[in-house]
C-alpha cells in the first residue's frame, strides 16, 4: 500500500484576490530551491487514522497554528513517488513570520558523522494563485486549481 499524507490548504482573500499559504521545506537539500519546491503543510499518517485529524496535526506541527473553520475535502492526489496526499481547504489567516516549525535531525554534511537539527519548514508565505502554482511542487498545483473552482461555484451570481 502506498504511503499516505494529509495536509491543509489554508486560503484567504486580500483586496478581493485569493491567496494560499504555502511552506518551504527546511534542511540543506531544499535551501537553494524555490520555484517548484513549496508545498502545503502536510505529513504522513498511519493506516486507520482519520486524514482530517492527521492534516490538522501536521499543520500544527509544521506551523505552530491550529486553524479552526470549515474543512473542505479536496480530491486526493498521487505524487510522483507514489505517495497519496489527502488535502483539505480551510479559510484562515496567520502571520507567516510567526510560524514555528518542528525539527528533524540528520547527518550533515553527508558521511561527516555530525548530526544537525533543521526545521521541517524554514519559511511560509501567502501567494496569489498564479504565483502559488509556480512555487508549488508540480503534483500539488491541482489542489490550488480545485480550490479556485470550488470557491467560484460558491460565489453568488448576479
Amino acid at each position: 500500500m502506498p504511503k499516505q499524507s494529509a495536509g491543509l490548504l489554508m486560503y484567504r482573500r486580500r483586496g478581493g484576490a485569493l491567496e494560499v499559504l504555502l511552506v518551504h521545506p527546511g534542511g540543506p537539500f531544499w535551501a537553494k530551491k524555490d520555484q517548484g519546491a513549496w508545498s502545503i503543510p502536510k505529513g504522513e499518517y498511519e493506516p486507520g487514522e482519520d486524514p482530517i485529524v492527521a492534516a490538522r496535526r501536521e499543520f500544527a506541527e509544521e506551523t505552530g497554528i491550529v486553524p479552526e473553520g470549515e474543512y473542505v475535502a479536496l480530491t486526493p492526489l498521487r505524487q510522483s513517488g507514489g505517495k497519496i496526499v489527502h488535502a483539505f481547504a480551510v479559510q484562515g489567516d496567520c502571520d507567516p513570520q510567526a510560524i514555528r516549525s518542528n525539527t528533524f535531525v540528520m547527518e550533515w554534511p553527508p558521511r561527516s558523522g555530525r548530526q544537525q537539527e533543521f526545521p521541517e519548514i524554514d519559511r511560509a508565505g501567502w501567494f496569489p494563485l498564479e504565483q502559488a502554482k509556480q512555487k508549488l511542487l508540480a503534483a500539488q498545483v491541482v489542489l490550488v486549481e480545485e480550490l479556485a473552482r470550488l470557491l467560484a461555484q460558491r460565489e453568488p451570481r448576479c
